[in-house]
């Protein structure tokens, strides 16, 4: 009994010294000669790093990260001057409404995402619209200029002397 509590003792110590420690903190591929090695950490840096990452991988599984889980990020956006305020802005541009939207699931991403699309297709056809117009108009002009050119050259046709095909 006594050497079997012995074996387990080991293998349960040489577990955490060696495995745990691996899984933990894994060790990447060697560095290149040239490189400089980093000091190793001490034991506080290593347990602050794995509280910390145990902290965040318990907020992954939260559906909305906010500034008590994160708050150094939510710090630096509202120290970002604001880029897009309106004064009288009265709806969302898209792509607000487009994440207001997916944070809410796939009932009001369709609705959104068809606002969208029938935007988009709108705007493609007032372009489209503005593009035949416009090139019917330059075609007139063209068309226009040319009539007058050909009447000038006939004008001028007719009051020229004929040339010989010698000179």
């Amino acid at each position: 009994m006594g050497m079997k509590f012995r074996v387990v003792c080991r293998k349960l110590y040489d577990y955490i010294r060696y495995d745990l420690k691996e899984i933990a903190f894994p060790s990447s591929l060697p560095d290149p000669p040239h490189i400089k090695k980093r000091p190793k950490l001490t034991w506080k840096d290593k347990w602050c790093i794995l509280k910390e990452a145990t902290r965040l991988y318990g907020a992954s599984w939260v559906r909305d990260i906010g500034p008590d889980l994160r708050p150094n990020d939510y710090k630096k956006a509202k120290e970002e001057p604001e880029i897009n305020t309106e004064e009288g802005r009265s709806e969302p541009t898209t792509v607000e409404d487009l994440l207001g939207a997916l944070k809410g699931g796939a009932e009001k991403a369709k609705p959104a995402l068809q606002r969208m699309y029938m935007a988009r297709a709108s705007n493609y056809t007032d372009a489209l619209k503005n593009y035949v117009e416009s090139y019917k108009e330059g075609l007139k002009e063209h068309l226009e200029e040319e009539a007058m050119g050909k009447g000038h050259r006939q004008g001028n046709d007719a009051t020229k002397p004929p040339q010989s095909p010698s000179s």
